[in-house]
């Protein structure tokens, strides 16, 4: 079995992956309520030959599929949980909800989960066939969204033993990611007064919803005085209730803090507490921190994203339909006026010149509907904005993450356009693409211990492992 088999056994068992996909985006679970989510891709995993285990690191909806044995061991990574919110029909060029609040796979975690299964089941098929020793692991990864699942993973040591980890995730570009996503730091804050009559006697209450109005105010004065780099946002998740006249005696605020390093994430975290500290000390009211998650800032790999660049231009991109393209375009028109800069322009500072000037032109001057050409690889340390769980696995592990794109070009993250296409054939075309890439590296690497050294040897160097 070569390569060039891998990419038609993917083609040839696709109606599988896709149907995996579109279930999962029917299902549409919240982060660690993924339950028949996680039941499908294990049922899936052992009808292909896999060993199953479930409720990694005390999570009931974490699991992985093992097949193969020695070394290399590489593991491909799976996410599968929806946002609230984002319910939306798929294939429309219009806001239509499913069912009106409702969740909707607007990150593409459904497309996700089923292209890592299908890059998975591709080496195991070869690892059988060339009777090859080497090791497949296929990692469900709930709670992305919201509670970074392979941070807890990483805290039980998960990734260690692996000589490289591979995901991808949707997107509008088709890419090796290269630079740094952003370390984040998640943390309840549950403020507890005293409740009164807001008329009759105010002066018995003491306000956790005044606490939080303090703290937020704190913290907008602390903005001024952090690094541009940083990010702080914050979500009034309970405001104590619907009645003015009652003084409100528990209030809750979730804060999410953001800094290119995770050192520095932390001491940015401890300044939004002690404000939170200051603001219950005002009020004469208690606070509680509960920390909901954290992620460490990705750790880049040069030749690990090097080789997966090669894959990628030797994979060779889909092509689309009339009709495709059309339903594309027509789906930019509905969020077209808000996008100020097209994301080609946002590679300049990370090509040069002529790389730019290359991908400036295929995507018709950024006009392009469809993003149908590979961003040039070139390694660089730009600081994205982003955050990811992903970060806590690249610091025990080698780790390489691509992007396809399964949106229209500048489609919005998070957004009900995403959910429309994570159940078109343009979204199926993409993920398609992308398990291809994921397998082929992994392949490679099968054949490459050379090439596992000097991953492994940057690796050390950078984590100072």
């Amino acid at each position: 079995m070569t390569k060039k088999d891998i990419y038609n056994y993917i083609d040839n068992n696709q109606d599988l992956f896709i149907s995996v996909s579109h279930r999962i985006w029917e299902l549409a679970e919240l982060s660690l309520m993924e339950t028949k989510s996680a039941e499908l891709y294990c049922k899936v995993l052992a009808e292909q030959g896999f060993e199953v285990e479930s409720g990694l690191s005390g999570m009931a909806t974490a699991f992985l599929g093992r097949y193969g044995s020695g070394r290399p061991i590489i593991g491909i990574l799976g996410e599968f949980d929806a946002l609230s919110g984002l319910s939306q029909e798929a294939g429309k060029t219009y806001h239509s909800p499913i069912e009106a609040g409702a969740n909707g796979h607007g990150c593409g975690h459904n497309m996700l989960g089923a292209g890592s299964l299908a890059a998975a089941c591709a080496v195991k098929q070869y690892l059988t066939e060339n009777n090859l020793p080497g090791t497949v692991i296929f990692y469900g990864c709930p709670g992305e969204e919201g509670y970074a699942s392979k941070t807890y993973m990483a805290e039980d040591n998960v990734w260690r033993d692996l000589d490289v980890a591979i995901t991808w995730h949707p997107s509008s570009l088709n890419r090796v990611t290269t630079g740094s996503y952003i370390a984040s730091i998640q943390r309840e804050y549950t403020f507890n007064g005293i409740s009164a009559h807001a008329a009759g006697n105010p002066d018995c209450g003491r306000s956790a919803l005044d606490a939080i109005q303090l703290m937020n105010m704190g913290v907008e004065f602390l903005r001024e005085h952090v690094p541009d780099s940083t990010r702080i946002h914050y979500a009034i998740t309970d405001a104590g209730g619907v009645s003015p006249n009652v003084v409100q005696a528990q209030a809750k605020v979730v804060y999410m803090v953001r800094c290119p390093q995770i050192h520095d994430t932390i001491k940015l975290a401890a300044r939004v507490d002690k404000i939170a500290r200051a603001a219950a000390d005002m009020t004469e009211t208690q606070v509680t921190v509960h920390q909901i998650d954290s992620t460490a800032n990705t750790v880049n790999n040069t030749p690990l994203e090097r080789l997966t660049y090669e894959n990628f231009v030797q994979v060779g991109l889909p092509e689309y339909t009339k009709e495709e393209l059309q339903y594309a375009q027509d789906l930019i028109k509905s969020y077209e006026a808000p996008v100020a800069i097209p994301e080609i322009k946002e590679l300049e500072d990370e090509l040069d010149t002529e790389d730019y000037d290359k991908v400036w032109q295929m995507s018709d001057k950024g006009k392009a509907a469809i993003n149908n050409f590979v961003v040039p690889y070139k390694p660089c340390r730009k600081v994205r904005m982003g955050s990811t769980d992903v970060g806590d696995v690249s610091w025990q592990t080698p780790t390489v993450q691509v992007e396809t794109a399964t949106f229209p070009a500048n489609c919005p993250g998070h957004s009900w356009q995403n959910v429309s296409c994570g159940a078109s054939s343009v979204g199926d075309k993409g993920m398609i693409l992308a398990a291809k890439v994921m397998a082929g590296t992994a392949v490679d690497l099968l054949h490459m211990p050379e090439m596992l050294v000097k991953i492994r040897e940057e690796f050390c160097e950078k984590t100072c492992q």
